[in-house]
């Protein structure tokens, strides 16, 4: 409520999150009363499961990727991985492209097998942003879920992935937030999102079809007012496990057995040891 406060935001405003699977991040920004999205903190993504790419079938054990919308509904205050929202996965991109699976969501408990599991503490905090901006009169959240950050330079290291052309795609709703910090308007036609389109009136737009005639609204680039240019570029990075990271550690260089380490930790980070075996599912997928 402090940072709120001192950020001038309001705890009923409303809230957008992306999700980044390689960095094991997931942000939190809020709106201000100029109607843009500001910073409120970036959490460590505790556990996910699978690779970078989009999730495509039931028990695949892939974490999504896309555009997705979280309503009201979806949120699950008594999920048995402590608090959940659940993505919308399969969504109406997803359903064109025969994509399966269900129950796809961010949680606790740091356990995943195709979600996003953050430790309880965390979810917590992100769990009371989302349930305070719906309650606030925000319909719905967006959520963006990114298999990395959307740079140029990222890009030119998965230029052979064959998730490149829908990666193309995810980062112009990248780019659009980055450039005016608004989520973009996502339309779904033809299997496949548009970015930052609005439809004719009474246009038909289904996912299965072809996409109509779109226009491209006009929008200002977001330029901070000078007073509160530090604002506008500050960043709170929150510290805590992320599990895929120290499978890579691991992985990479094993840590020496130590007498005085408890079994199933990893010395010196004080959060349970990746031990390389499946762990239990998180929920159905």
């Amino acid at each position: 409520m402090m940072l709120l406060g001192r950020k001038g935001m309001d705890q009923g405003a409303p809230i957008f999150v992306r999700i980044f699977k390689e960095e094991s991040e997931l942000e939190v920004w809020k709106a201000r009363d100029d109607g843009r999205f500001y910073h409120f903190k970036t959490y460590p993504i505790c556990n996910w499961s699978g690779e970078v790419g989009p999730k495509t079938t039931y028990g695949d054990h892939q974490a999504p990727e896309g555009f997705y919308r979280v309503t009201a509904n979806q949120m699950n205050p008594n999920s048995q991985y402590y608090l959940a929202f659940n993505l919308g996965y399969p969504n109406a991109y997803d359903r064109s492209l025969q994509r399966t699976g269900d129950s796809l969501m961010v949680h606790g408990k740091c356990k995943s097998v195709g979600c996003y599991a953050m430790t309880d503490a965390l979810i917590e905090e992100i769990y009371g942003l989302a349930r305070e901006a719906l309650k606030g009169g925000q319909e719905s959240f967006e959520v963006h879920a990114f298999p990395f950050r959307m740079s140029d330079e990222n890009m030119a290291r998965y230029k052979d992935n064959p998730n490149y052309a829908f990666w193309r795609t995810m980062k112009q709703g990248y780019d659009y937030f980055e450039k005016y910090r608004l989520p973009p308007a996502i339309a779904i036609c033809d299997h496949k999102y548009v970015v930052n389109v609005k439809a004719p009136v009474n246009a038909s737009v289904r996912p299965d079809a072809a996409c109509p005639r779109f226009t491209r609204p006009v929008v200002e680039p977001f330029v901070p007012k000078p007073t509160e240019q530090q604002l506008a570029e500050e960043r709170i990075v929150v510290p805590g496990p992320k599990l895929r990271e120290m499978q890579s550690f691991a992985a990479a260089k094993p840590a020496p057995a130590r007498a005085d380490a408890p079994f199933g930790t990893s010395y010196g980070l004080g959060v349970p040891e990746a031990t390389g075996s499946t762990p239990a599912p998180a929920t159905p997928q």
